[in-house]
């Protein structure tokens, strides 16, 4: 095996790290970075609310036995967790817009939400200080799913489990 990587000739990691940030180690792409990390922080303190709502809202309704309201509260909770995704495209269009990615406002938009969704379905020719950009898109929104969905099996749970014990 280490006969194989030899004759490929690979780069060590320094160097190739170092051909990488060349490439694209822009001040923009830094900027994306740093913003993707706060939207995701952001995006999990927003998360992490609508949870404790829902659990505070459960068992409020649970003490003055008002049945059903779970049910109606964890729906609530479903469409404001799409809100914040949808929110979140539209964060990513205006970044793209602000930095000039597209030249037209529509093509970022559905250049943002595919990314995000990482759904890819568009063809979009992106310079190549941007090449990175659907990576990191794409990297939030997975994340920022994952992150959605533990939080709606947790209340699901809730409800699952409120239904099994019968309080």
């Amino acid at each position: 095996m280490l006969e194989l990587l030899q004759e490929a000739n690979l780069p060590s990691f320094i160097s190739l790290f170092n051909e990488i940030n060349d490439d694209i180690g822009s001040p923009q792409i830094w900027f994306v970075l740093i913003n993707a990390c706060l939207m995701l922080a952001v995006h999990a303190v927003v998360v992490l609310g609508i949870a404790s709502a829902f659990h505070y809202i459960d068992s409020l309704m649970s003490r003055h036995s008002i049945f059903g309201a779970s049910f109606l509260s964890y729906f609530v909770a479903i469409f404001l967790v799409i809100a914040i995704h949808f929110a979140e495209i539209i964060i990513w269009a205006y970044l793209c817009v602000a930095l000039r990615v597209f030249p037209t406002n529509p093509q970022t938009f559905f250049f943002a939400g595919e990314m995000y969704t990482t759904v890819g379905y568009g063809n979009y020719k992106l310079t190549e200080q941007w090449r990175i950009l659907p990576i990191i898109i794409s990297f939030t929104g997975i994340f920022a799913v994952s992150m959605s969905g533990a939080a709606l099996y947790t209340m699901m749970g809730a409800l699952i489990n409120k239904n099994k014990t019968g309080t």
